[in-house]
């Protein structure tokens, strides 16, 4: 079989070795196995990278001097001249801002008031009016008086409510007085709450009857 000595010839007047294919695999390839040239050229390229990693540290805190000639020429250099007079250049410094301090977090505990709301067991009713109490003729106008075991803790509030709604504000007072109540029956609770508004006891229910005069009655 013939062989092709073309290429040896070629690479050996060339004075590099020749480039095998083989060289390179699936798992990459290494300047050892590359032509002499390229090797070096890898090599040479390694220590320069290394080199700047080096300086780099040094040419942050490197003091700059400015020297002019007789000529007004200004040239710059990291050394101060053998001879002649020269300018240190003063560097900006770097903007470096430390890191905040991390504030440790408060511990929360529980407040006291609403333990105290929670551990107590209430018992509220109303003492007046009475269940099917009729209230006169009028302009429905009438007090509300509620009954507490054991008196209220502190942030423990009573709540009335009229027909299922609330009316006004959780107190601490246990009397209530309403005015202009529609003619009619009305559902009458009250109920002690916690500083939170959540229910912690409640009354039963009473019912009024309030007579106002109708609005369809005319003197004649």
């Amino acid at each position: 079989m013939a062989r092709d000595h073309g290429g040896d010839r070629t690479h050996a007047a060339s004075g590099f070795a020749p480039f095998r294919d083989e060289s390179f695999s699936a798992h990459g390839f290494s300047a050892s196995v590359l032509p002499f040239h390229l090797s070096f050229l890898v090599i040479t390229m390694r220590t320069l990278l290394l080199a700047i990693l080096l300086l780099l540290p040094q040419l942050g805190t490197a003091q700059i001097y400015k020297t002019t000639d007789g000529d007004g020429n200004v040239s710059y250099s990291d050394t101060p001249p053998a001879n002649g007079p020269s300018e240190q250049v003063k560097l900006r410094e770097t903007n470096s801002t430390p890191a905040p301090e991390m504030a440790e977090p408060v511990p929360s505990y529980p407040d006291p008031a609403d333990d105290a709301e929670e551990g107590a067991e209430y018992s509220v009713s109303i003492s007046s009016p009475a269940n099917e109490t009729t209230i006169p003729m009028g302009p429905g106008n009438f007090s509300i008086t509620a009954a507490v075991e054991p008196a209220l803790s502190q942030g423990a509030l009573l709540q009335l409510y009229v027909d299922g709604s609330p009316s006004g504000n959780p107190q601490s007072s246990n009397s209530w007085t309403l005015t202009n109540v529609f003619r009619g029956a009305h559902d009458l609770k009250v109920a002690v709450v916690s500083n939170r508004g959540d229910p912690l006891a409640e009354s039963e229910a009473v019912r009024v009857y309030v007579l106002r005069p109708s609005t369809n009655f005319k003197n004649r």
